[in-house]
């Protein structure tokens, strides 16, 4: 049996829990179903083939969605140390990647091919930031971006 957790931890579990949800339902979607201006399934779709969407889906999602489920199953109990490790790999991993594919790029070093090939898959989505090293993060993934770093910082608070 698990220890309980306190009232406070409870509530940053709860953040957590949404964090982790918002961030696995939008793996899950954000190539196959059109969200208006926020994303755009046909460009994505002519970048990369059916079977490799699919692929691409799986990897990226499945262990996320792991980490929510027995995270739910855990709701107001202290996570087992593998669950706890898992979260923290699995969270730090995407957010080593979202930094390599967009924010050092976009800030710190210009990589044309990327920047090519995202301005096909994103170029007519919605983003607020001005064009840098000819690409920009559209608000579609940083919002994702922030629910990681924050995803990370309640990993830490708790």
């Amino acid at each position: 049996m698990f220890p309980q957790i306190s009232p406070a931890s409870l509530q940053l579990e709860i953040v957590l829990i949404v964090l982790q949800a918002f961030q696995v339902l939008f793996l899950w979607v954000h190539d196959w179903v059109p969200l208006g201006r926020l994303n755009d399934v046909k460009a994505v779709r002519s970048q990369d083939t059916t079977l490799r969407l699919v692929v691409v889906t799986l990897i990226q999602s499945v262990p996320f969605t792991v980490g929510l489920l027995f995270s739910l199953l855990h709701l107001g109990r202290l996570y087992p140390h593998w669950l706890s490790l898992w979260l923290w790999i699995s969270y730090s991993l995407i957010f080593v990647g979202q930094i390599r594919a967009w924010w050092i790029p976009y800030l710190f070093r210009a990589e044309p091919e990327r920047a090519a090939r995202y301005q096909i898959m994103f170029g007519n989505t919605h983003r607020f930031l001005p064009i840098r090293n000819g690409l920009v993060p559209n608000t579609a993934h940083i919002m994702l971006h922030l629910a990681t770093a924050a995803t990370l910082g309640t990993l830490i608070a708790l």
